[in-house]
């Protein structure tokens, strides 16, 4: 059985922006771009950056990233 080639999950990192130092970011995988999208957002913990990917203005954010990206 094959398995199918999909879109990665959106996922929080360690900003490495030195100005903001100790923080999360959140990176969405676009399709047909190398990089991830990055949201323009600082979190205080990895915890509070993965409840942000799965709360209603996340998923909006994402949905938004990734429908501008497909257009």
């Amino acid at each position: 059985m094959k398995k199918k080639k999909g879109l990665a999950a959106p996922y929080a990192q360690l900003t490495k922006d030195i100005r903001f130092e100790g923080t999360y970011e959140v990176f969405v995988p676009v399709p047909e771009r190398i990089k991830p999208h990055r949201v323009p957002l600082q979190f205080e913990s990895e915890a509070a950056a993965q409840s942000w990917i799965h709360s209603p203005e996340g998923e909006d954010a994402i949905a938004q990233i990734l429908s501008a990206a497909v257009a």
